[in-house]
Parts: C-alpha cells; sequence; structure tokens
C-alpha cells in the first residue's frame, strides 16, 4: 500500500524521503493491539474508504 503525506501542501524533506526508505526495509511486525486485518476485514476496510472520499469531495 503507497501513503503520501505533505506538510502544508509542501513535499517531504530529504531527510523524511530518508526516513522512508529505511522504514521499507523492515518487515510489519503486527501483535495484539493491531492484529493483521483477515482478507473480509480488508475488503470492507477499503469499501468504507472509498465511501468515505467519495462524500469528502461531494
Amino acid at each position: 500500500m503507497i501513503k503520501t503525506y505533505t506538510t502544508n501542501g509542501q513535499p517531504p524533506t530529504d531527510e523524511q524521503l530518508k526516513e522512508v526508505e529505511e522504514a521499507k526495509k523492515h518487515p510489519i511486525v503486527f501483535d495484539e493491539d493491531c492484529e493483521e486485518l483477515s482478507p473480509a476485514m480488508i475488503k470492507a476496510f477499503r469499501c468504507a474508504t472509498v465511501r468515505r472520499n467519495r462524500r469528502r469531495k461531494a
């Protein structure tokens, strides 16, 4: 999944980009507070996100 962030309309700094590149090298760690989503839960989350974004555009 790709996420894009900007700060006050400005592109990220070189330091921020380096942090993202370093984070890409590490695996995702799940625990009891943040468990991995099942395929059904991922589908429901995506549907809810699409609906939310459509309402925001209107």
